[in-house]
């Protein structure tokens, strides 16, 4: 890779590299955190859409939630993510924590969405 490429950019590649290997057909649970909130979308790359998608920042959730930036926040998303993934029939997917470590609000999401029945 070229010198000027980030850290960050460095370690969202080697991750995505590790999912295209071990998803064998699988839809992928993309995470993305920000400052103030968490988004998850379950992704099918062979046909390149959106199939679900939970954000801490529906307007049920903002309701709900003192914060869009905590780990109970986080929870909520995964099993919100978990609960629409089985609606649409996906039980099984790839976890894409992007960048981010795993660990805090990324860990806490995975942890709900295995508590909403996701396997991975």
């Amino acid at each position: 890779m070229a010198k000027d490429v980030s850290i960050e950019q460095r370690r969202k590649a080697r991750v995505r590299k590790a999912i295209r290997e071990r998803a064998y057909g699988r839809p992928r649970l993309s995470v993305f955190r920000s400052s103030k909130q968490i988004y998850a979308q379950i992704i099918d790359d062979e046909k390149g859409q959106t199939l679900v998608a939970a954000s801490s920042i529906e307007k049920a959730n903002r309701e709900a939630l003192k914060t869009g930036a905590n780990i109970d926040a986080a929870k909520v998303v995964g099993k919100l993510i978990a609960e629409r993934a089985a609606a649409k029939g996906v039980k099984e997917v790839v976890f894409d924590r992007g960048s981010y470590m795993y660990h805090g609000r990324v860990k806490a999401l995975a942890d709900g969405a295995r508590e909403g029945g996701l396997q991975f």
